[in-house]
């Protein structure tokens, strides 16, 4: 079994907004790629927390275009919550993807079960038709949300994920920061109690799930 940390959700909110640093990047005359920026927790994958999130207040607009109420829509079911974008190069597809990975591996009810939420940090760019594509291809199953950034931004600083505008630099390259944790919700609650790094594999998530769906902590 992996290793495991137990930290105050509070303390990790501030120790986020201060950790952010680039990962990945590109031209806009290249592939559109937008720098990823992550704040990581530490070399072990799932962080415990002493202090559970609540489940951020956020009403967007899925990849259908109809109203979603974070909270009404997720209440009572396992979720897990990452904020990133369809352009990233590199931490944002590996996340989701690994994360599908682990979700087929569970019994079909389990699956049916688990809510994933993807909430892009560009919704200038990630309209609900192309955030519907990139994640259809990721998982059919996953939920995309778009909307104002503000909103979104304000939405991601509730559970202490740190998240910027995106902005073009000098050599053409849009620049998105954004914190690259998941945070997984218990469906007992509607807290979010486990956290996890971007290097947590697609074995972790595979362990983890299991007891995830269920509200157990991993």
């Amino acid at each position: 079994m992996h290793s495991k940390k137990t930290v105050l959700a509070a303390a990790f909110a501030a120790v986020a907004a201060l950790t952010l640093s680039a990962c990945g990047g590109g031209g806009d005359s290249a592939d559109n790629s937008v720098a990823e920026v992550s704040s990581g927790t530490g070399s072990a994958p799932a962080t415990v927390l002493d202090q559970p999130f609540t489940k951020p207040d956020l009403v967007l607009t899925d990849t259908h275009g109809e109203k979603y109420d974070l909270r009404e829509q997720t209440k009572g079911k396992p979720t897990l919550i990452y904020f990133g974008y369809t352009n990233c190069p590199d931490v944002c597809p590996l996340t989701m993807s690994n994360i599908a990975v682990a979700k087929r591996a569970l019994p079909e009810a389990d699956q049916e079960k688990l809510q994933v939420v993807f909430v892009t940090t560009d919704p200038e760019r990630d309209t609900p038709a192309s955030l519907g594509s990139w994640l259809k291809a990721q998982d059919p199953g996953f939920t995309g949300l778009t909307g104002d950034f503000p909103t979104i931004q304000a939405g991601a600083q509730q559970i202490g994920i740190g998240i910027d505008p995106p902005k073009k630099e000098k050599d053409g390259t849009v620049v998105s920061m954004h914190g690259a944790q998941v945070i997984a919700f218990s469906p007992k609650t509607d807290k979010g109690y486990v956290l996890y790094s971007e290097d947590t594999t697609a074995e972790d998530y595979t362990e983890d799930l299991p007891k995830l769906v269920k509200g157990e902590t991993p």
